[in-house]
């Protein structure tokens, strides 16, 4: 799995997602209440929210160097779509495994109960696991010797950061 981590197009994903993720809790920080949103890729990264440019390029600046000094927290976000999977997977597979066997409408039914409460303990399971596959799969918070070449606005919303390793 290290491996499959490691590789190029893999870890510039993880290390752009780490920035991101710095980059939204620092404009979180300077626009609270402001809905804030990032996309990551290879080539850089996505930050969807009506914040000014030259916000973006600052926070984005400034989280790449506090990511540097050691502040690798900064990957980890609660608003994280990987957050989400982890909560839909481990719930979703509860269910299906508390209706396991179960094949008429009836016991289908009758499980409901069982079904809802082993889906809750799913989700209250991936609370703490999420930011730890955020933190040791998705995200990187180790920037390594990844550079911020370009922050553009796209349109109203949309601004893109471009990096390179």
């Amino acid at each position: 799995m290290a491996n499959l981590l490691d590789s190029p197009l893999i870890l510039a994903t993880r290390r752009n997602h780490g920035l991101e993720h710095a980059t939204i809790h620092i404009l979180s920080r300077h626009f609270p209440g402001k809905p804030l949103a990032g996309h990551s890729n290879p080539g850089g990264f996505f930050i969807l929210g009506d914040v000014p440019t030259d916000s973006v390029r600052e926070a984005a600046t400034e989280a790449l160097a506090r990511l540097r000094n050691g502040e690798s927290r900064l990957a980890v976000h609660p608003g994280c779509g990987t957050n989400y999977v982890v909560a839909g997977a481990l719930a979703g597979t509860l269910a299906w495994l508390g209706m396991t066997g179960a094949k008429t409408g009836r016991q289908r039914r009758e499980r409901l109960p069982l079904v809802i409460l082993l889906s809750a303990l799913g989700f209250m399971a991936s609370q703490p696991i999420a930011p730890i596959i955020q933190q040791r799969i998705t995200t990187s918070g180790d920037p390594g010797s990844l550079a911020i070449v370009d922050v553009y606005y796209v349109r109203k919303g949309v601004h893109r950061i471009v990096t390179r390793k």
